[in-house]
């Protein structure tokens, strides 16, 4: 019996190894896009087939780039969280472009904007020493939180663009921010509805620096 039990173990090792190399010869094969963010990434709330993540991958398909999206947004990730995780998902995905949409939980914790911003620029640096191309997704925050604090939070996102010659997405939540129809009953994540204009900001940006 025990004999039994361990040529199973045995066995099911080998086929799980075996799909691990199928599974880096193919990534090796496939330019990756990894996103790196929060919830407005992770798709909170919604079904994982209607976020703009998963339309993003089925519009490159159908456009032939045959790139892979490594999703790597995690729900409630500040600047701070994006830093520790970027390593590891580098070291893993080896990833071609890294889109990295972070920032929004920094701003609604009213954390500082100068920590936010070298959060930031690590991860770029960090990216750019792995040869991936990297897409900022710029972020705001109602006035409410404080006028001088909101006006230094959105001008980090062009600041570290003109610093490092980035692409980036002006503001991500164009055409949804100010619009109460686009969002969830929590009046913070976007809806099922919002998930196509979300793309649509991504592509502008995106499309043309892979047409580069």
């Amino acid at each position: 019996m025990l004999r039994n039990s361990t040529v199973s173990v045995v066995c099911l090792l080998l086929v799980s190894l075996s799909g691990l190399a199928a599974g880096a010869k193919a990534s090796e094969t496939s330019p990756t896009l990894l996103i790196i963010g929060d919830s407005l990434s992770a798709g909170l709330g919604l079904d994982q087939q209607d976020t703009w993540v998963t339309l993003l991958q089925k519009q490159l398909d159908q456009k032939g780039y045959g790139y892979r999206v490594v999703n790597a947004s995690i729900s409630g990730d500040t600047t701070g969280n994006g830093l520790r995780r970027l390593p590891r998902a580098l070291d893993i995905h080896q990833p071609d472009i890294v889109l990295i949409e972070l920032g929004g939980n920094d701003g609604l914790r009213g954390l500082p904007v100068d920590l936010m911003r070298s959060n930031l620029d690590q991860m770029i640096r960090k990216s750019a020493a792995r040869d991936a191309m990297v897409i900022l997704a710029g972020m705001m925050i109602p006035p409410n939180y404080g006028e001088d604090y909101a006006t230094e939070f959105a001008t980090v996102y062009p600041s570290l663009a003109d610093e490092h010659s980035l692409p980036l997405i002006p503001f991500f939540m164009e055409g949804i921010a100010f619009n109460p129809g686009m969002f969830q009953a929590d009046r913070i994540h976007p809806n099922k509805k919002a998930q196509p204009i979300l793309l649509d900001n991504v592509w502008e940006v995106l499309g043309p620096a892979l047409s580069e």
